[in-house]
């Protein structure tokens, strides 16, 4: 690997979206750099002394798990790229990428060995090495190893009766070098999956202390009892990351569920693109797997400790210790609603509610769901699902609702990255009960986040056999006197997943409503998802790829126009990524309007802020914490007078990829108190924090604000939650 490392802040040209005049102009960065500043903004959080030691590990595992995306997606097109031209600028581009990555893998094991560990000792947890075992441990290792491990390892000789054995994606393996006896040559050890990479010893053997030894410690010890008759020389752990994209053509497959299912089983076993060896491994044993897989020298790292980090959260979930992790605390219930042994429909009825996660809490979206199943007059439920998880219990509401006669409607998202397996699972259950589950248009993922529920009920003011609104009515006698009957819908809009678990480490912003404008744009927006029937013309919602990307737009230029007549103009985006490249045009032309323009981007950015002239009104600055910032707000303000404003959240980020080949969804907040409520909590605390914020500058570094000053998400907890 080459020691000249390129600067985290490189600029390159967009690659995400149509050129223009303006793509010549020295504001455009690096999206790969970008994704890397960012996870070295969450390496950060593990420096921080005030955070719990087992905090400050999560943040190490996390950028392990993110680094292994980067270079399954992003790393693996660059590779291919470089692969394809042949050309020196792509090979320049991909060890530019690959130097940047190498230094943050370097700075993430020194925090780890250096400053983690260290402070894990401290607090009474101990991550023990064969060396720093003593007897009685040692014994116990071997009698682990005899009895859970050396059954499931099988070791493979290399010779032309043996070939070198298929290597999953992101598995652990050795490579070992015998160097006596009839079996000298090169072997291979898989390591199972079914494997726990961290193994709690048992207290008795260390007293008052918490004791761990990894997997492959004790693979490492007893590696030689593997190879009776040999000797074993040299050896090393090693870790292959493959391209994970699935290669499906929807509009040439028939059933893409099956279809996705294939690929899947491909995954494991996809195109090499980066190995992992530790840094003792001699060059002749890497040189060995290089060759294998086909690796460049770009895509070789040396690591110093085990080959994966992410594999340490099995620690995290078993170490004790209240005062080792950040505080618990219980969502507060909505203040929008009235305590939560009532009913929630009735309350929906009379006023809208808003939702501001993980501080308000997940529970009234499943217990919208609880009704629903269990009232009889609830005919229908339809919703979306893109990252659920393994085990929900909104999905087995679904099912439940399905199992009792309902009908239910499911827009599953079968490509959603990474998690194509779980929904796959679920389709299946919901089909084998009667639901209707489809995928959503083809070519296009579906993003957006909704939950509607029909039901049919006593509708005040409504006569017999007219509607109201949205509202189909029929007439209904009872004790000799009309009454109407209708239907009503419920619907639940997000900016996030519907996902319990990441509703309280994400932060998300959710609308439940009978407002009839909005009831009817979802209708539609579920008919064409599940018939094709062209979507007509909506009230309220704003769906992209039709017509998302162009309001955007049109309320950018509004900003602009104001800007240039006089008025004060005023943006703020809260988003996860920045990369469109019409809408970073149109912010330009905005600030050069005089638009001032505030974006809190948490992730891939490629605008830079601050250029004369160009970007000089735009300020661009990314927060990490202790939750992940996840909602998408947009801001707009053309004039003093009140109804000069125009607040939108949604499910899209300002991405080619959102706006163009997605179904997303953005919706208006029209009334100003809720309204207020989003500026106040999920826009003002953010532009004001310090503590994890950082701000990108015209060359596209991050800086950190002040790492002991405001910070916005702990402001909003003492603000909202109860602790445990």
């Amino acid at each position: 690997m080459a020691s000249n490392r390129g600067s985290a802040n490189s600029v390159a040209e967009p690659s995400d979206g149509p050129v223009s005049d303006l793509s010549k102009a020295p504001i455009w960065l690096s999206r790969e750099s970008s994704i890397l500043a960012f996870n070295r903004r969450i390496l950060a959080q593990s420096r921080y002394p005030d955070v719990p030691v087992l905090e400050r590990l999560r943040y190490i595992t996390i950028v392990s798990s993110n680094l292994d995306e980067f270079f399954e997606v992003r790393f693996a097109d660059l590779l291919q790229q470089s692969r394809e031209s042949g050309s020196r600028a792509g090979l320049g581009s991909l060890r530019a990428i690959s130097d940047q990555a190498y230094q943050l893998i370097n700075e993430q094991y020194a925090i780890f060995n250096d400053q983690v560990s260290p402070e894990l000792r401290r607090s009474g947890i101990d991550i023990l090495t064969h060396a720093e075992r003593n007897t009685a441990q040692r014994v116990w290792v071997a009698q682990y190893f005899h009895e859970q491990v050396q059954p499931l390892l099988m070791p493979f000789g290399l010779d032309p009766a043996h070939p070198f054995p298929q290597v999953a994606n992101k598995s652990l393996n050795f490579i070992v070098e015998l160097t006596e006896g009839s079996r000298a040559g090169i072997a291979i050890v898989r390591v199972p999956r079914a494997l726990p990479r961290v193994i709690r010893l048992p207290d008795e053997l260390q007293p008052g202390r918490q004791s761990f030894v990894l997997l492959s410690s004790v693979i490492r010890s007893h590696l030689h009892e593997l190879f009776p008759g040999s000797t074993v020389g040299s050896f090393s752990q090693f870790r292959v990351t493959r391209d994970s994209d699935l290669d499906v053509d929807e509009e040439e497959v028939t059933n893409l569920r099956q279809a996705l299912r294939f690929e899947l089983t491909r995954r494991h076993f996809g195109l090499a693109i980066r190995l992992e060896v530790i840094q003792t491994c001699p060059k002749s044993l890497s040189s060995i797997l290089q060759q294998q897989f086909g690796i460049p020298d770009e895509a070789v790292f040396r690591v110093n400790g085990p080959v994966n980090l992410v594999r340490l959260n099995q620690l995290i979930d078993q170490a004790q210790g209240a005062a080792l992790r950040f505080p618990r605390f219980e969502p507060a219930w909505p203040r929008d609603l009235a305590p939560r042994s009532l009913a929630l429909m009735p309350q929906v009825r009379q006023r809208d509610c808003l939702l501001h996660h993980p501080f308000d809490s997940f529970d009234p979206v499943l217990q919208l769901l609880r009704e629903a199943v269990a009232d009889p007059d609830v005919l229908a439920i339809k919703q979306t699902i893109y990252r659920t998880g393994g085990q929900s219990e909104l999905m087995e509401l679904l099912l439940e609702a399905a199992r009792r006669g309902k009908e239910v409607l499911v827009v599953v998202e079968l490509k959603a990255r990474f998690d194509e397996e779980a929904n796959i699972d679920w389709a299946d259950r919901l089909e084998a009960v009667g639901a209707q589950v489809v995928y959503g248009v083809v070519g296009l993922k579906t993003h957006a986040k909704m939950l509607l529920v029909t039901r049919r009920e006593a509708l005040k003011g409504a006569r017999p056999g007219r509607s109201k609104g949205d509202l189909a009515t029929v007439s209904h006698h009872r004790h000799g006197k009309a009454a109407a009957l209708g239907l009503r819908h419920y619907l639940h809009l997000s900016t996030g997943n519907y996902n319990a678990s990441t509703a309280h480490l994400y932060t998300d912003l959710a609308f439940i409503t009978c407002n009839p404008a909005l009831t009817h744009d979802a209708q539609a927006l579920f008919r064409h998802l599940s018939s094709l029937a062209d979507l007509p013309r909506l009230r309220k919602l704003s769906v992209a790829p039709l017509g998302l990307h162009q309001r955007m737009l049109r309320l950018l230029e509004r900003t602009a126009q104001a800007a240039r007549s006089g008025f004060a103009s005023r943006v703020v985006v809260k988003c996860n990524a920045l990369t469109d490249q019409d809408l970073m045009e149109a912010l330009v032309r905005a600030s050069q309007a005089g638009v001032q323009i505030d974006l809190i981007v948490r992730g891939a950015c490629m605008l830079a802020p601050g250029v004369a002239g160009l970007t000089e009104n735009i300020r661009i600055r990314s927060v990490v914490g202790r939750f992940l910032e996840h909602s998408r707000i947009f801001y707009f303000r053309w004039g003093s007078g009140p109804r000069d404003e125009s607040l939108w959240l949604s499910s899209a980020d300002w991405m080619h990829r959102n706006m163009q080949r997605r179904i997303e969804l953005a919706w208006p907040i029209d009334n100003a108190e809720r309204r207020q409520r989003v500026i106040d909590e999920a826009l003002v605390p953010y532009l004001y924090d310090q503590r994890g914020a950082w701000e990108l500058d015209a060359t596209g570094g991050y800086a950190p604000l002040n790492p002991q000053g405001l910070s916005a998400q702990a402001e909003l907890l003492r603000r909202y939650t109860t602790w445990t």
